[in-house]
């Protein structure tokens, strides 16, 4: 039998440590806010760019290729993770756990290929197409 003591547990502990931690950080950033050193010079408020100072602005446009790579090493890092954990599990899956996982990385080297194939890996100058 499962008995459920959870459900009948005082709260009091819970809400003491909530009030512990806002004390605390409540109190952490007061000290800081009186302790703390207040500039006022220029250079404070440059943001630092390992000791150069910075040339034009913040806000500039990156390429696209940018973003894409990221997005490509988003899908192939999901990628190495399900594949990790089909490596975990892959004597209790058996033939059909490989078979789901080839072609799960059949699929994934098929995007690779059109990728691929489409110029989204190139750098260089763009063609037309």
């Amino acid at each position: 039998m499962i008995h459920l003591a959870v459900a009948s547990a005082p709260l009091w502990p819970l809400a003491v440590y909530v009030a512990v931690v806002v004390v605390a950080v409540a109190g952490l950033l007061a000290v800081s806010y009186v302790l703390g050193e207040r500039h006022r010079e220029r250079a404070t408020v440059l943001p630092y760019e390992s000791g150069m100072l910075p040339t034009g602005t913040a806000r500039m446009r990156f390429s696209a290729d940018f973003y894409l790579v990221a997005v490509f090493f988003v899908i192939f890092d999901v990628e190495a993770a399900l594949l990790f954990g089909w490596a975990v599990a892959v004597r209790r899956l058996g033939w059909a756990g490989y078979a789901g996982a080839a072609v799960f990385v059949g699929v994934m080297a098929a995007g690779l290929i059109y990728l691929w194939r489409v110029g989204a890996l190139d750098w260089g100058k763009k063609k037309n197409r």
